[in-house]
């Protein structure tokens, strides 16, 4: 699964990785929790692809309000065009959420040991996402999105049995057809990302508390014993 990620590049390296160049403003955010609204690309039809922020927490469109509060963060890869939580966006509504790293727990004795995982060049990420518009009779309307997760790569495996399904840059366009992509197509795209283009390291436990937001959550414990 993914139940935390960071985002602290700036705008300017977002917005040219993305390919975007509507205006943006961003604050780094070093430890992004469920419920937080967090950063997309999407393109919705006849429009060229733009950010939005969305609820990290996907709230289906036929959900009665007094529902709203469940979350559904993570959207399973082998599944997702099997349940009608999550078909219609997987067929309709694709998005890329926006990262630069991501948590993962490994369970050392009694203490739960946060991983922090990135690409090797730092560079932006692109998880694999779905999104959905939700409102009510009174005009109130939520944006909300989840991540796709598949099988552990090598590295992710020790730690945990799922990871978020990453994106490469020439596979945006694909993604973000939701008129005339195949969906055989589609279903390619979500798979492990390559092991070799990641490094791991233990961090902090304040990573642990959703509310601590600070550098110290991405600093490796100790650099000589950084694991990759």
């Amino acid at each position: 699964m993914c139940g935390r990620f960071t985002l602290t590049l700036s705008a300017e390296a977002i917005k040219s990785y993305f390919d975007i160049t509507d205006g943006l403003i961003l604050q780094p955010h070093y430890n992004i929790a469920p419920s937080a609204n967090v950063l997309v690309v999407r393109q919705l039809e006849r429009h060229p692809r733009e950010f939005a922020f969305m609820r990290w927490a996907l709230v289906p469109s036929w959900l009665n309000e007094t529902d709203i509060t469940s979350h559904w963060i993570n959207a399973r890869a082998e599944t997702i065009e099997e349940k009608p939580l999550f078909r219609q966006a997987f067929h309709q509504r694709r998005c890329l959420i926006v990262a630069d790293g991501f948590f993962e727990w490994k369970l050392q004795g009694k203490i739960k040991q946060p991983i922090y995982i990135r690409k090797l060049d730092h560079s932006p990420i692109a998880f694999a996402g779905i999104w959905e518009h939700w409102q009510n009779k009174d005009g109130k309307t939520i944006e909300s999105c989840a991540i796709i997760t598949t099988v552990a790569n090598a590295l992710l495996k020790p730690i945990h049995g799922r990871m978020p399904v990453m994106l490469d840059q020439k596979d945006f366009a694909l993604w973000l057809d939701n008129q005339n992509a195949n969906p055989h197509d589609i279903k390619i795209l979500l798979k492990p990302f390559s092991a070799k283009s990641l490094e791991r390291y233990p961090v902090s436990l304040q990573v642990n508390k959703p509310s601590y937001d600070s550098k110290d959550c991405i600093k490796p414990l100790d650099k000589n014993k950084k694991t990759s």
